[in-house]
């Protein structure tokens, strides 16, 4: 005897949520920085300042990685409907979030080829051009780093989810599906990988302003690139953590995720149903997708078995398939 019980979604409300209020803020910080770029590459050039020229080309690479957080938004939202996509587009973004992830690493590797340079061949320093860059460095990213961490608004929009008969779902499906777009957008790792990217900017602005200060008064040149050290090993610890989330949705790597253990002891509660099958993966930032193969002697109908995983958080789309034991046929 074979059932299977189904509940799917319309994935074009449930898995991918407004996002238009954090693509506008991503695209007015990149807006941001590149005026910035421009104006810093411009004055080191009229100046003739390495440090103005070196920023600027700096806040470039930002710039472009960040740039890839607003094309993320765009792709998703332009596929937000198609239905080549069968839970939806929102791993372009993780996607995105990855890449961004991958160039901030190639960044603070920059940064340890340049300090470890300066170990041995040691450069003048034009100390007051140097930190009128790294204070007009860290007020831009500080205004850029408010922008992307105002939360906003995800609203689930249109029908609600429908049945394997084709009615629709029921009320308290459809609030908890309201509510995992929601907490997705709280939890946006594209928009994390953006605002991650601010945050070493900024921080390595801190450092490089208490490197300067320190050289240009007590004449340590050796602070400068232990300094540039310190900053990039801060900033591939940021990149390790956001390579590793990223790669985890990417990868499908959710078997260990508590809600996999959840949903088995909820389906086998009866002592008589056994999980002889579990798959278990993400289709939002917390929202999963689930697939599972039940053994029973004597099998329940498949409402039953939906019913117990309704009060589980995160469930989005369930699919499951009962077969009776062979010896109690």
């Amino acid at each position: 005897m074979h059932q299977h019980a189904l509940a799917p979604w319309q994935h074009a409300h449930v898995f991918a949520p407004d996002r238009t209020a954090a693509e506008r803020r991503v695209w007015a910080v990149v807006t941001l920085t590149l005026v910035t770029m421009v104006a810093e590459i411009g004055a080191g050039w009229w100046w003739n300042s390495m440090a103005l020229l070196a920023d600027g080309w700096h806040m470039g690479t930002h710039a472009v990685a960040i740039g890839i957080t607003g094309v993320s938004y765009w792709l998703a939202r332009r596929w937000a409907r198609d239905a080549r996509f069968s839970l939806g587009p929102w791993k372009v973004e993780v996607l995105g979030a990855y890449t961004s992830a991958v160039l901030l690493a190639v960044v603070a590797l920059g940064i340890v080829v340049e300090s470890v340079s300066r170990f041995s061949n040691p450069a003048p320093i034009a100390y007051n051009e140097s930190l009128i860059v790294a204070v007009v460095g860290l007020l831009v990213n500080l205004v850029c780093a408010w922008l992307l961490h105002a939360r906003h608004a995800a609203h689930s929009h249109g029908a609600g989810p429908v049945d394997a008969c084709g009615s629709g779902a029921r009320p308290h499906q459809h609030e908890q599906a309201q509510h995992r777009a929601q907490t997705s957008a709280d939890h946006d790792l594209n928009r994390h990988a953006a605002y991650t990217h601010v945050l070493a900017d900024a921080a390595t602005s801190v450092l490089a302003i208490a490197a300067l200060v320190t050289g240009k008064w007590l004449g340590w040149l050796e602070v400068d690139p232990l300094v540039g050290l310190l900053g990039a090993g801060m900033i591939a610890w940021w990149a390790r953590n956001l390579i590793v989330q990223c790669a985890t949705v990417l990868l499908d790597r959710e078997m260990d995720h508590p809600l996999a253990a959840q949903v088995r002891q909820q389906l086998e509660s009866d002592g008589d149903a056994k999980v002889a099958d579990l798959h278990l993966w993400r289709v939002g930032n917390e929202a999963f997708a689930c697939a599972a193969t039940l053994v029973a002697d004597a099998p329940a109908n498949a409402d039953t078995y939906r019913a117990r995983l309704d009060g589980l958080p995160g469930l989005a789309h369930v699919l499951i398939e009962i077969n009776q034991c062979r010896a109690s046929r």
